[in-house]
């Protein structure tokens, strides 16, 4: 494999960390961005209409990332899976599938974004968080380079971005057309739901899969975005939801490494929420499904990772981590994102994924009290949807 994990350079340098607000709204977004004046949390519109236009193509991508790793002071690597070495490397469609890493650590973390391709802003927060790793010469980019080694999917669907869809569509090399199911109709298939032991239908996620199980990552974000949505007893907009694939305390996670992912994945999203409390522009709560209902989704691409999944044996140790995702309001489907909130919501993820490696990297998120996960705005539980089951009630 060309692009071997990069070992640790040195000792790992323990500091106190005081981030200022104000500092922090200072994020650069990718390819000059609008960034408007931070206002009320409730920036997301019914009658915000999405530009197409603005949103970043995989041509886009490329050329970013191959500008990151040209002009990067700190060693931010662009490649393809192709050049990684995995044996499916290509999109349906045949795009390239493009990872870049930054960071020397001896602990590696999976970020990836735009598994779903009318959710795009995965795709620019990573690029500027990317950005900084490779250019940022600060005390808090050192650190977290010389902690981790980080391995950014800025756009796991590259077809699906391409065509605006959720999706990635199954592609008939022969013909260069769609390939159709019994019913005559193109198939479809949902990346995040593909990596199961009767799955890896798409391309996609065979190559990724292959790819994770080189890399064995200590921690994984995966970054979505999901309708408007109101908070629970206030009616406030929420701007982000953060989310366990695999619901603490539910029928599955509790079970994983002796319940210490359900620990540390609660205390990683408490320590978000107590550090993005700190801006009036962003209003969370606890992603859920409606009428109470926790997700608990075995087929999920973040959940095999907790899960251990091996595939063709391509794991066969059970290489496992711990991973949670963050759901920015607004999507391209109903025109709802609104070109006004673009910058924020970008913002709002940089925020985020920074605010939570910082805390990975200082111990601070390790020290949280996990059952402080309950003091985060969510509908009383009364049961989880599953993937395997339908709705399991509460006992």
């Amino acid at each position: 494999m060309k692009h071997q994990p990069k070992s640790s350079t040195g000792q790992r340098p323990a500091r106190y960390r005081s981030l200022a607000a104000a500092a922090a709204l200072a994020v650069v977004i990718p390819f000059s961005a609008a960034a408007p004046v931070l206002a009320d949390a409730n920036f997301p519109s019914p009658e915000g209409n999405t530009s197409i236009a603005s949103i970043l193509t995989y041509d886009d991508l490329v050329q970013e990332l191959q500008r990151l790793e040209e002009n990067g002071r700190f060693g931010v690597d662009a490649f393809t899976l192709e050049e990684a070495g995995t044996q499916v490397n290509k999109s349906e469609q045949g795009r390239d599938l493009w990872v870049a890493t930054v960071g020397t650590g001896a602990e590696h973390v999976w970020i990836q974004g735009r598994i779903h391709g009318n959710e795009p802003y995965g795709t620019d927060s990573i690029l500027s968080l990317l950005k900084d790793l490779g250019t940022n010469g600060s005390a808090d980019y050192q650190l977290l380079r010389e902690k981790f080694t980080f391995h950014f999917i800025p756009m796991y669907n590259p077809d699906g971005s391409e065509a605006n869809i959720r999706h990635t569509i199954l592609w008939d090399k022969a013909t260069d057309l769609p390939e159709l199911g019994s019913n005559g109709r193109e198939q479809r298939v949902d990346l995040n739901r593909d990596w199961t032991p009767e799955g890896f239908t798409a391309n996609e996620s065979l190559a990724f899969y292959e790819y994770w199980t080189k890399v064995k990552p200590a921690y994984g974000i995966d970054i979505h975005h999901q309708g408007l949505k109101k908070e629970w007893g206030t009616g406030d907009d929420v701007t982000l939801s953060l989310g366990i694939s695999l619901a603490p305390g539910g029928p599955t996670l509790p079970g994983i490494k002796g319940g210490a992912y359900d620990e540390l994945t609660r205390q990683m999203h408490v320590h978000v929420y107590d550090e993005l409390s700190k801006y009036g522009s962003i209003n969370m709560d606890r992603y859920q499904v409606g009428n109470g209902l926790e997700i608990d989704i075995k087929g999920g691409v973040v959940s095999a990772m907790m899960l251990g999944l091996d595939y063709q044996g391509l794991n066969p140790e059970g290489h496992s981590n711990p991973v949670v995702f963050f759901e920015t309001s607004g999507n391209t489907s109903d025109g709802s994102l609104g070109q006004k909130a673009r910058g924020k919501s970008i913002r709002q993820n940089i925020l985020a994924m920074k605010e939570l490696l910082l805390g990975l990297a200082t111990g601070e998120v390790q020290k949280e009290d996990a059952d402080r996960w309950e003091d985060i705005p969510h509908q009383p539980v009364n049961g989880y949807s599953t993937d395997y089951a339908g709705t399991i009630p509460l006992p």
